[in-house]
Parts: C-alpha cells; structure tokens; sequence
C-alpha cells in the first residue's frame, strides 16, 4: 500500500503583494501630508508675502493694530535660544552617555538611565512653570547679577551679558530649552554608544589606550552618525517648543541690543500668544508667514545634518 503523503502548496505572493502596497500607500501618505502642509501654510501666508515682500524677514516692527508686521524678533529669538541650548546640552548630554556606557557601575547605571528618561515625559508647560516661578529669581539673583557685573565691561563679549537681570529673557529661555532637550540627546547617544562592539574596545584596551583613546578612536568614529542623529533631534526639540519658552522669554518684540538678558520672542511663542485673538487679515497671514518660515529652518537644518553626514561617509570610504 502506497504511503500517503500530503501535499504542501508552495505560499502565494498575494502576502506579499499586500504588504508591498501598504507600505507604499503609507509612504504616500506621508509625502501628501507634508505637501498638504506646505501648501496650506503658503496659501494661508500669501496676503502677507504680497504686501511685506522679502523685507519681511529683516523688519523688527511688530504693530498689529497698525498692520504693519515683521519676523526679524521671533527669528532671532528662535535661533539664538536654540543655540545656547545646544552649546549646553550637547556636552553635558556627551558626558552623561559616556559615563553611563564606559565608566558607570553596573547598580548605577539602570537607575541613572531610567531617570534621565523620565525628564524627558515631563510635559513642556511644567517646565514653563518651574522656570519661571522657581528658577528664574535663582537665575537673576545668582548668575545674571554676578556675570553682568563682571562681564559688562568686556568689550564686544560684554555686550551679550549687559542689561539688568530680570531673570527671564533669552538666555534664560535657552538654558531653559537645554534642560529640556538634554534627556533626548543623552538618550540617543547612550543607545549609540552601547552598540560600538565589544571586541573593537577590548582590542583598544589591549594594546594599551586608555578610556578617553577608546571613546575618541573607536567609540566615536563607529557611532558618528547616530551621534549626529541625536545632536539634531534635540535641535529639532528646541526649535519646535512651545510652553516652556513661551514662559520666559519674556514675549516682547525689541531688539534694542543683542543683550542675553533682555526679553525678547520667539515664532512658536509668538504663535501660542497670538493666534487665538489675531483678526483675520494680515496679522493671521503674518502668523502664518511665521509658521512656514518656522517649517523653512526646521528643512534647512535637517539638511545640513543629512549633508554632514554623507561628507562623513565619504570621508571613512576614501
């Protein structure tokens, strides 16, 4: 009597098929997403490209009764918070991966990790409040009051640290931002680090280099561009807070010096004021103007990323 033996049918690609066509369909959805964006934002802001042209980005005035708007102020306070936050928080978020991939204890380590997480859920209006309420009269009474006092009459530097100490203010919206963005840059760099081969730095190790040879010559060059990654995204972080800036800034529209200390405006901040009450016309275009301008520095930025990175590549491939 002959053996039975099933019969396996070989899988169809109909699976395939459909898997394929969602995923582009997905794909899709996200490019017409982000056409649909930029085009509602143009649409939205061409009453006041019309009237404010191109001056529209170097013209500090800011009257809305009078219909007469211009970006300089949210610009620079956009971009000059951001730096100072990335000046403070991509060393100390470097030194806090390194020390918890290569130097920390074992029992340390978790905890520590779990805690600079844990800052980063804290939601953006508390630290808004706290920096405020709670560390802006520090930040007067202990930093800007003793810095001023000795800075102020640098030439040129002291420029940057003149002024009274109100506490808010654009270097306190930046130190601000740097707490704030910190937990994601540490986290980043943290997870990059720890996928840098074992036996790439035991191999350091052995021929005799110390810690801070293994991070430069190995731990670095291996996990450039997840470091690069990290350092943009808390950039991107801080260019896009809301709440926390919003609270002390200081939500004005001078530039009478290039002060640190002297409250100033951001876009986004400038966004969360006055949107609700702004009449439609002009002053919500000019909003709008803000917004895809805003979408404009977000593009650029993350294309020098992308372009450092590629000179990176080619730079290891020759």
């Amino acid at each position: 009597m002959a053996e039975y033996k099933p019969v396996i049918k070989a899988p169809g690609r109909q699976g395939d098929i459909l898997f394929s066509a969602l995923v582009k369909l997905a794909a899709l959805i996200t490019l017409l997403l982000l056409g649909g964006i930029i085009v509602s934002l143009m649409v939205a802001s061409w009453p006041s490209i019309q009237a404010f042209g191109a001056s529209f980005l170097w013209t500090k005035e800011w009257d809305a009764p009078a219909d007469k708007f211009g970006a300089l102020v949210p610009i620079y306070g956009t971009i000059v918070t951001s730096l100072i936050a990335l000046i403070i928080a991509v060393p100390v978020s470097f030194g806090i991966a390194l020390f918890l991939t290569e130097l920390a204890p074992n029992w340390l380590k978790r905890p520590l990790g779990i805690a600079i997480e844990l800052l980063a859920a804290i939601p953006s209006i508390v630290y808004g409040m706290w920096g405020l309420f709670i560390f802006a009269p520090l930040f007067a009474k202990y930093f800007q009051q003793p810095i001023g006092n000795v800075m102020s009459n640098i030439p040129i530097v002291g420029t940057l640290f003149s002024g009274p100490a109100f506490g808010i203010g654009i270097l306190a919206a930046g130190v601000i931002l740097a707490i704030m963005i910190i937990p994601y840059i540490a986290a980043v760099m943290r997870d990059v680090f720890e996928q840098t081969p074992v036996l790439l730095k035991e191999s350091a190790y052995g021929i005799g280099c110390t810690t801070w040879e293994v991070i430069r010559n190995i731990v670095l060059p291996y996990t450039k561009n997840g470091v690069i990654g990290g350092v943009m995204l808390g950039l991107g972080r801080a260019l896009g807070e809301t709440m926390a800036v919003t609270f002390v800034i200081g939500n004005t529209y001078q530039l009478d010096s290039f002060s640190l200390f002297m409250p100033g405006n951001s876009i986004t901040s400038a966004l969360a004021n006055e949107f609700a009450e702004a009449e439609s016309g002009l002053h919500t275009s000019a909003l709008m103007e803000l917004g895809l301008i805003l979408f404009a520095i977000t593009f650029v930025v993350l294309s020098i990323s992308k372009f450092m990175i590629s000179r990176l590549d080619k730079n290891e491939g020759s």
